[in-house]
């Protein structure tokens, strides 16, 4: 047996030894390593760019709804590198269309010259220039989406919205103003079209316009269709403004004197907010459309707007929207003439930093309610209601409580602007209505401060009225805006936007509302005008009350984080089948939520998920809690003093 104990040691001595081998290894060996990334994009440089760049678009493929376009570029011998847009402004995050981008084909002299996409960087391309070629002639095509679910229709067979970042290639190294381009598009026989850019010559349904900086071209947009309406909003030698509608159907372009009028207010008011405007001559670029998706997009000159087709025609339908025109045109104050420093970037493919947000986008909210009320869009009542059902929405919301308001101002980025599911916990970008009640309180405490003598008003002649015609970007930062609004009213306006942005603040910003005149109350009976606003597509909210929207087919919408309906195990991807066992309808789920505030049964919803059905008991008996805001006598009404045209 001594051989066998002595075999049994050596054995174990050998796996020891083999053990500690593989563990000296596996120590002292490296493990995987980086591969080099591609050396960088060329940084951009404030120096012109080499000759001017022709550009050609075709858009007369209206059945496919492909855009072709050719460029011609001046280059030299080495390597060069095309951009495609990514960072378009407005859009506040990298969404230039880089997958509608195809067929590429680079060429000189008729010769096919290779590229090759960044491995890392996908909306860049190298060609290497051979040696003696001095242009090159660039083709590509824009395949526009011919399906929602693609992205938004910008092309019909009736109405083109030509956005020119879509359809440009621009070489890296350089600021975009730097970069002069020749413009032109044909477009299909017939069509009327309009936009900011100057026209050099027409022949036919050829376009041509006058060279322009690329960030210029970006900036200016083109609407195009067969239905075309134009009206001047105003002629004046200072401040031209006309309102350039393309419809699905020439009767959609049915414009009453009084709805004209009311169009016409806007720029009134608008110039006697800001004291200055900032564009030669500006464009309402506007699609009333059921086919081409709706749009909200400043620029300086112009703004991109499309809603539904029947905006004019149906007028009483329209309140919720009624602030389009008015938000995009306070844009060309602010956000284009007056931006934040680090949302201007030298170029469109350099990120953009999104935290003043709050102030380009929710001051613009803000302004926006404001001139629409002041022209006549909307009435002051009606404001008033869509001011508490902003209010109101948050108090349904909890997000507030684990995420500041800075935080959503990355949410563009972070979703990259689509939909989420838990919407009311996650907060999406709530820097737009959050921050209109925010200014809402610095303006109410602005005229408390001054005993009426001063408002935002004043704060917006100083901060935007200046250089009077120029439409050359003025940039500024926190500091800039904090100095401006203790110019006009002396106050702790640092500390008071900080604790109200950048800080955790789980209670709704009231206080703008109750330093108005005014507090926000709930009741069984919605105002006259919901009741026209909505369409067979509309989701009908019961975020107050039950905590959920719905449209009248069943489909589910938001729901809202612990609402009755969440705790209940209502989900979003649910269909509303039955009420109580009766078929569901709009009406009869609110007479059930009626009816259960005098009964102490819970309320029963047949819900449908995938093929199952499933019945839900919702313990809810608060009523259906439409929101309001009342009048408080005792507080003097500066509500309706800031909402009254000047």
């Amino acid at each position: 047996m001594q051989w066998m104990k002595r075999l049994q040691s050596a054995t174990l001595l050998a796996a020891i030894c083999l053990a500690l081998a593989s563990m000296s290894y596996s120590q002292s060996s490296p493990g995987p390593q980086p591969a080099p990334l591609p050396r960088p994009i060329p940084t951009p440089v404030d120096q012109p760019c080499q000759g001017t760049i022709g550009l050609t678009v075709n858009a007369t493929d209206v059945v496919h709804r492909v855009i072709s376009a050719e460029e011609t570029i001046s280059v030299r011998q080495g390597e060069l590198t095309l951009l495609y847009p990514a960072w378009i402004p407005g859009n506040h995050s990298p969404t230039g269309p880089i997958a509608e981008f195809a067929g590429l084909e680079v060429s000189a002299a008729g010769k096919r010259i290779p590229w090759a996409r960044d491995r890392v960087n996908m909306y860049a391309f190298h060609i290497q220039v051979p040696e003696g070629v001095q242009s090159l002639d660039v083709k590509y095509q824009y395949l526009a989406p011919l399906r929602p679910d693609e992205g938004r229709i910008s092309f019909s067979s009736n109405i083109l919205d030509l956005a020119w970042n879509t359809v440009a290639l621009y070489p890296a190294g350089y600021f975009s103003r730097d970069i002069e381009f020749a413009p032109s598009i044909q477009l299909p026989h017939g069509w009327h079209f309009a936009t900011a850019l100057a026209v050099s010559s027409e022949s036919g349904s050829l376009i041509r316009f006058k060279d322009v900086p690329f960030n210029t071209l970006v900036d200016s947009p083109l609407y195009a269709g067969v239905n075309y309406k134009r009206e001047d909003l105003s002629t004046g030698p200072n401040n031209q403004v006309s309102l350039d509608v393309f419809a699905d159907s020439p009767k959609d372009l049915e414009i009453t004197p009084e709805e004209l009028k009311l169009h016409r207010n806007l720029v009134e008011q608008a110039a006697k907010l800001f004291h200055s405007h900032h564009y030669r001559h500006y464009h309402f670029l506007f699609s009333l459309s059921d086919v081409v998706g709706g749009m909200g997009l400043e620029h300086h000159q112009s703004s991109e707007d499309g809603t539904r087709a029947n905006y004019f025609t149906d007028w009483a339908a329209g309140v919720f929207d009624r602030d389009l025109l008015a938000h995009e045109y306070t844009h060309s104050w602010n956000g284009k003439f007056r931006r934040p420093a680090d949302l201007w970037t030298p170029n469109f493919n350099v990120p953009m930093q999104d935290d003043l947000l709050w102030v380009y986008e929710g001051l613009t909210q803000y302004w926006g309610y404001v001139l629409t009320a002041r022209s006549g869009l909307r009435s002051a009542a009606e404001t008033r209601d869509l001011i508490a059902m902003i209010a109101a929405n948050f108090e349904a919301s909890r997000g507030r409580i684990w995420r500041p308001l800075i935080d959503t101002t990355n949410q563009p980025v972070i979703s990259q602007r689509r939909p989420v599911t838990w919407v009311s916990w996650l907060r999406d970008e709530d820097y737009y209505q959050q921050s209109l009640l925010v200014w809402l309180d610095v303006d109410t405490k602005i005229r408390q401060l001054s005993g009426g003598k001063k408002s935002l008003d004043d704060f917006a002649r100083l901060f935007y009225g200046m250089d009077n015609g120029s439409y050359v970007t003025q940039t500024y930062d926190f500091n800039d805006l904090v100095a401006a609004l203790n110019s006009v009213q002396p106050y702790g306006w640092r500390a008071f936007l900080r604790d109200r942005i950048y800080k955790l603040a789980p209670n709704v910003p009231e206080e703008g509302i109750t330093q108005g005149g005014y507090r926000l109350t709930y009741s069984d009976t919605p105002p006259a005008w919901l009741k026209h606003s909505y369409t067979p597509e509309s989701y009908v909210s019961f975020a107050t009350s039950l905590g959920f929207s719905v449209k009248g087919t069943g489909e589910l919408g938001s729901v809202w984080w612990d609402s009755p309906a969440f705790r209940a195990g209502i989900t979003p991807d649910m269909r509303l089948e039955a009420v109580n066992g009766k078929a569901f309808t709009l009406d009869v789920l609110r007479n059930a939520v009626i009816n259960a505030e005098k009964s102490a049964s819970p309320i029963q919803l047949l819900v449908r998920r995938g093929n199952v059905l499933k019945t839900i008991s919702v313990d809810y008996h608060g009523g259906l809690r439409y929101p309001g805001l009342s009048r408080v006598n005792a507080v003097p009404d500066l509500l309706d003093a800031i909402l009254a045209p000047k």
